[in-house]
């Protein structure tokens, strides 16, 4: 079975469970877990993921093209994930940030090519020396998105990373992460509280207020 299957996931906080569900999210398509912040949605992503903070408790399976990752370490489940902050190094150029991510079996100038290729498609062409600090808002949300595809992900995890773009850029850039993540044919699991995320994703909502 190809895309990612959550199977019987329930996620715990003090022996109260927060969320449960079993949902099979198919290469391409988008699935929006929406609710409150304490509802268990970033957690929920931090299992899939691998990095679960200890003083929650989950269970259940997570596959990934038909193999289990539920007891794999977060580094060998190549699940990418983008926060609510861009998280660039700052010591790093824009392009060096890519080159950080694109996987060692990539060799030579090949990987040079790789991040310019990326850096065009997010529409930075010439950004490749910048420093991030010197990027707007939208430019390293673009940046970001890029260093995650260019690690060559399995799946695409996205927890709230629009909620800090201003009204203005929200849209465009909500828009420009899932076309490229569907573009690469990624399953994507969003998590966020703002219905307009869920609706613009236009795949399946689960609400946990409901």
């Amino acid at each position: 079975m190809t895309g990612l299957a959550l199977q019987n996931v329930v996620v715990r906080l003090n022996g109260r469970d927060l969320l449960s569900l079993s949902e099979n999210i198919a290469p391409g398509e988008i699935l929006t877990v929406m609710g409150p912040s304490g509802s268990g949605k970033s957690s929920l992503l931090a299992y899939v993921g691998g990095f679960l903070d200890s003083n929650f408790q989950a269970t259940g399976q997570i596959l990934l093209n038909g193999e289990d990752l539920t007891n794999q370490p977060a580094h060998e489940r190549h699940t990418g994930i983008l926060f609510q902050d861009p998280l660039l190094f700052p010591h790093m150029s824009v392009g060096e940030n890519l080159l950080f991510a694109i996987p060692a079996s990539v060799k030579g100038p090949d990987r040079h090519q790789q991040a310019e290729q990326a850096l065009g498609q997010a529409g930075l062409e010439e950004f490749f020396d910048r420093d991030p600090a010197t990027l707007s808002g939208g430019q390293k949300a673009r940046v970001a998105l890029m260093r995650v595809l260019v690690s060559q992900p399995r799946a695409l995890l996205l927890d709230e990373p629009f909620s800090k773009l201003d009204a203005g850029r929200r849209d465009q850039i909500r828009r420009f992460v899932f076309d490229e993540a569907k573009r690469q044919n990624l399953p994507i699991l969003l998590v966020t509280h703002d219905e307009a995320d869920a609706i613009a994703a236009g795949g399946k909502i689960i609400d946990l207020d409901q």
